[in-house]
């Protein structure tokens, strides 16, 4: 017998206790759920010597996976769209709730008072068949997943809940003010394209997209009178309306979802230049999505048209923005917005400006 291949008791238990102190760490050390998923494959991998490990989160129905996550030595993957779960093996854990363990493979389900997932494992020919132990060994890890899984779950349903608030807030906000106060349909896609201009990854992508539509949140405590007002605003109404990148900041911070937005919304109104505001920084001390966004919102405010400011032709406002390039925005940002602008449908804004 190649004793190799076998574990003492006490080998088996320090094995065990190892492995599930590095799923809690992992657990309590990540804070989004498809990020938890991939990492806990490849951990799961590592633990169990597997040539791929293959978790599937189910939705209600249990017959579409809403979140699929593949470590392998060949390739990783992880999909968040609903798919038809379609292999047998996974079928016949969901169908039965019960674990699969066969020569090379081994395969539980993730039970939460109903099963709400599927842990798949294979080994190559050359390695060890799973055994008893390492069924065991995987469903005392499972249910530290299952917690994790199930917290961060919660937590982004509740993070849903309040984002859906805080643009019910900007909704009021766009009813209370007049039309010609506010934001034009295509001003979040504008901000955006500036970004994919700039190659920014899918994360800064996302949280350029979030501040676009909340980055005027602060605008709800201004008076009415203040911010529709037609002439020129007195030092102490310009001071109030300096304020709203602080305001806005102070309503959305408890959203921790939107972490990586509140530098983009507190500093949209810095100046490259330092002559900005709240905080007058300048060149690179300004957030590299709150310059992105003074650009595409200084475009808006031109061409939409305000009421206390001519509205300008298409061709005029990228003058103006070239023009302004190293003083008051980001000549890289000027670049990628001019690069963008030419990708930008300027009949619908010609539609939609007074």
């Amino acid at each position: 017998m190649n004793t190799k291949n076998y574990l003492t008791p006490t080998k088996k238990y320090k094995t065990l206790i190892s492995a599930t102190h590095s799923v809690y760490r992992l657990v309590n050390s990540t804070y989004e759920l498809k990020d938890l998923i991939s990492r806990m494959s490849r951990l799961i991998c590592q633990i169990f010597n597997a040539q791929y490990c293959l978790i599937t989160l189910l939705d209600h129905t249990k017959q579409y996976s809403q979140l699929k996550c593949l470590a392998s030595n060949r390739k990783k993957y992880v999909l968040d769209k609903k798919l038809k779960v379609t292999e047998r093996v996974q079928k016949n854990i969901i169908k039965k709730a019960c674990s699969v363990r066969k020569g090379f493979l081994l395969g539980i389900p993730l039970i939460c008072e109903d099963i709400i997932g599927v842990i798949i494992l294979k080994r190559g020919r050359l390695g060890k068949e799973f055994d008893i132990f390492d069924q065991e060994m995987l469903m005392a890890i499972a249910e530290q997943a299952i917690t994790g899984i199930k917290n961060l779950q919660l937590y982004e349903e509740q993070q849903k809940i309040l984002l859906g608030s805080i643009k019910s807030l900007v909704t009021l906000l766009d009813t209370r003010v007049p039309q010609e106060y506010t934001h034009s349909p295509y001003f979040s896609r504008l901000a955006v394209s500036i970004g994919e201009q700039m190659h920014l990854d899918e994360k800064q992508i996302e949280s350029l997209k979030y501040a676009s539509l909340l980055h005027d949140t602060g605008k709800i405590d201004i008076p009415l009178e203040i911010l529709t007002k037609t002439s020129k605003l007195t030092a102490r109404e310009y001071n109030i309306i300096k304020k709203h990148p602080i305001k806005g900041v102070q309503i959305l911070r408890p959203l921790q979802v939107l972490k990586p937005v509140i530098p983009i919304i507190m500093h949209h109104h810095e100046k490259y230049n330092g002559t900005g505001y709240p905080s007058r920084l300048k060149k690179g001390q300004i957030p590299q999505g709150a310059r992105i966004m003074a650009v595409a919102d200084a475009f808006e405010a031109m061409v939409y048209g305000r009421p206390y400011r001519e509205r300008m032709d298409i061709g005029s406002a990228l003058k103006e923005i070239k023009k302004k390039s190293g003083t008051q925005f980001d000549p890289k940002v000027v670049e990628a917005f001019l690069r963008a602008a030419k990708k930008i449908s300027t009949k619908n804004y010609l539609k939609t400006t007074k």
